[in-house]
């Protein structure tokens, strides 16, 4: 009896975890958007206690804060925390892509795979569909990692990206940045087929450095979505 009550509660806290996420990453939850406990409890019919289980999560991602006596609120962008984060990134991304051009050179099967990714980023341009060209960019990376023998990085990839997720969907919404993202998607790939790591990591790094854009695009016209002091 304990076990399945226990089992019900992690479904409950994965639920409203996977529906706040996906608020906070579509932002339709904006930075600086306060959230109650208690009207999440109440919309899904439960206790607080697993909203607050679910609203810790999500503050150990960055994307709440939490605050004793004050509101949750959706947590503003920190450029600090941004750099910190894609320094993470590049240094686990620049060994993944290494270890994937050494793998992957003149490879029929890594071609394959690479270019079934590729084409199906080019589907959801063609649709203009930028949730989905975002979910395919996780899966691209994700398949970077595989191709490079170390899935487990993808963890790490992950969960730095999803830190910078919501500056990434503003620039694919505002700018419509997806067609040149593609296009660094394919410069990866051409280099790994041709087992050029440093070119492959060149490439990785110019797609990472597609952000600072987006940061000062929106630093100047959403400054309120950004920490005042800078983060």
């Amino acid at each position: 009896m304990q076990q399945s009550l226990a089992s019900d509660r992690r479904t409950t806290v994965d639920e409203i975890f996977e529906h706040l996420f996906d608020e906070i990453s579509s932002l339709r939850l904006r930075p600086g958007d306060r959230i109650s406990e208690a009207e999440i409890a109440s919309r899904f019919g439960v206790s607080r206690q697993p909203v607050r289980d679910a609203f810790t999560r999500l503050a150990n991602l960055d994307l709440l804060l939490i605050r004793p006596q004050r509101a949750t609120e959706v947590k503003r962008f920190s450029i600090r925390e941004i750099e910190k984060s894609r320094f993470v990134r590049a240094a686990v991304e620049a060994e993944v892509l290494r270890r994937a051009a050494r793998n992957g050179a003149g490879s029929a099967a890594v071609s394959r795979t690479l270019d079934a990714c590729l084409k199906r980023q080019e589907g959801a341009i063609a649709k203009s569909d930028y949730q989905r060209f975002g979910e395919l960019d996780y899966e691209f990376h994700q398949t970077l990692c595989e191709l490079a023998g170390v899935d487990f990085a993808f963890e790490v990839i992950s969960t730095e990206k999803a830190k910078v997720d919501r500056l990434c969907n503003l620039g694919l919404a505002k700018e419509d940045r997806m067609p040149q993202l593609l296009d660094d998607h394919r410069a990866i790939a051409a280099a790994i087929l041709d087992g050029d790591e440093d070119r492959a990591v060149a490439a990785g790094m110019e797609h990472l450095s597609r952000l600072d854009s987006t940061i000062a695009a929106i630093e100047a016209t959403n400054a309120h979505y950004f920490e005042p002091d800078g983060g």
